[in-house]
């Protein structure tokens, strides 16, 4: 699977340990920045992640301190739905009812631990379809 992910400093350090558990499972990964715990601006990397995405990766994962900025820049851009995903049932439902593309994780609330159990429910749980095919068309 193609994962696009970028992050802002407060979600560097584990940006860079979700890398390495992503590619040892065997996905193929595309790091967008950022590279170091020196500030940044999140839509930066929230856009360049969207574009990814839209371009062809399967999805994206952005990290900063809440989950909730980069997830708003992302969302910006037609195509993506950026879900805040915080324990594994919100995570379930982002992609069962709302077919999100980019999982959004707060790097101040969860572990990297956690944070990779999320991401592993996110990769997997399919789009239920149906009902929600219709509500996704209106966003």
């Amino acid at each position: 699977m193609k994962i696009a992910i970028g992050s802002d400093h407060a979600g560097y350090e584990h940006k860079i340990k979700i890398i390495t558990y992503l590619e040892n499972k065997k996905h193929q990964v595309l790091d967008v920045g950022t590279n170091s715990l020196e500030s940044v601006d999140y839509p930066d990397f929230a856009h360049s992640v969207s574009e990814e995405v839209l371009l062809g990766a399967d999805f994206g994962i952005l990290i900063c301190g809440s989950g909730n900025g980069i997830a708003m820049a992302a969302n910006k851009t037609k195509g993506i739905r950026a879900a805040v995903c915080w324990n594994k049932e919100i995570t379930l439902l982002s992609r069962q009812h709302n077919d999100a593309n980019i999982i959004s994780l707060p790097a101040r609330f969860l572990s990297s631990d956690q944070c990779q159990t999320l991401i592993d429910c996110f990769l997997t749980e399919p789009f239920e379809g149906g009902r929600h095919k219709k509500r996704i068309n209106k966003i």
